[in-house]
């Protein structure tokens, strides 16, 4: 059986993410109680279905302290799983509300729509490191969308999954890298005002940016620490380890770097990825 469980903050894109699982071919259970996952799972395995896909918040009360035992259950039952985790600023998540209308599961008589956000976000802060975790503050749906398709093609795969994503620092720190290098001390092309519409990604940027010492400096440098601690993070038995690259705009030098890291380190890990926030 293929297990993808989707799990995160009211309003982060979980219903995106399983309606994207439920288009792939995966049948779909949503606010599922905890202590209800592992009786489901044996169920669906014995009706031969094999791509399934869970969604778990908090609407699941205290039981969701329950998640990492049933967890360990269904490994021990031979059951392979993924865990997806969506997240968002609060102001994000404030303004998305607001926008569409809709009430938060946890908003009470006595309890605002900030006060039942920090609420949730304490409740499933001990999920947030059973999986990937993906920031969708800055994210349109398509965006996701593409970011899920990415994290699904691979949970069939074991080992570490390695991910380069670039990010701009004036957008606000990703909530989802693991590591980040800040790299707005280097030469910025958009000074230049033939370069500034253009990425990292196309020729004249990159030929700008190899062109600085100190560029080629950076790049060795993030290259030698990740090389360096790549094998204690596999020996930590990760699953994925985000390294986020951030410039002024998340543009050019983040982009380029994202790039060239993601090449440089393909074979290193059984999956190396790159992602750019910026350009999404």
């Amino acid at each position: 059986m293929e297990l993808v469980l989707i799990s995160g903050l009211s309003g982060s894109g979980k219903s995106v993410a399983l309606n994207l699982l439920e288009d792939a071919g995966f049948y779909c259970v949503d606010n599922l109680p905890v202590v209800m996952l592992t009786v489901l799972i044996d169920m669906l395995r014995q009706e031969k279905i094999s791509k399934v896909a869970v969604g778990i918040d908090a609407r699941s009360g205290d039981g969701i302290e329950l998640l990492p035992e049933r967890l360990r259950q269904l490994e021990k039952n031979g059951v392979r799983y993924s865990f997806l985790f969506l997240q968002a600023g609060e102001e994000t998540l404030i303004k998305r509300y607001s926008e569409s209308r809709r009430r938060h599961p946890l908003t009470t008589e006595n309890r605002t729509l900030e006060e039942a956000i920090r609420r949730e976000s304490e409740l499933l802060a001990p999920l947030a490191e059973l999986g990937h975790r993906i920031d969708t503050s800055d994210l349109k749906a398509n965006a996701l969308r593409d970011w899920v398709r990415q994290f699904i093609s691979g949970t069939g795969e074991g080992g570490l999954t390695l991910l380069f994503q670039s990010f701009g620092f004036k957008h606000g720190l990703p909530l989802d890298v693991d590591l980040v290098f800040d790299v707005r001390c280097l030469p910025n092309p958009f000074y230049d005002l033939a370069l500034r519409p253009l990425t990292g990604r196309d020729a004249p940027v990159i030929a700008f940016l190899e062109a600085s010492p100190d560029v080629l400096r950076m790049r060795r440098d993030i290259a030698r620490f990740v090389a360096d601690w790549l094998p204690s993070y596999v020996r930590d038995n990760r699953s994925y380890l985000t390294v986020g690259i951030g410039c002024t705009g998340g543009q050019h030098r983040s982009v380029y770097l994202a790039e060239t890291l993601c090449r440089e380190f393909a074979g290193q890990a059984p999956r190396v990825l790159v992602r750019h926030r910026g350009l999404a």
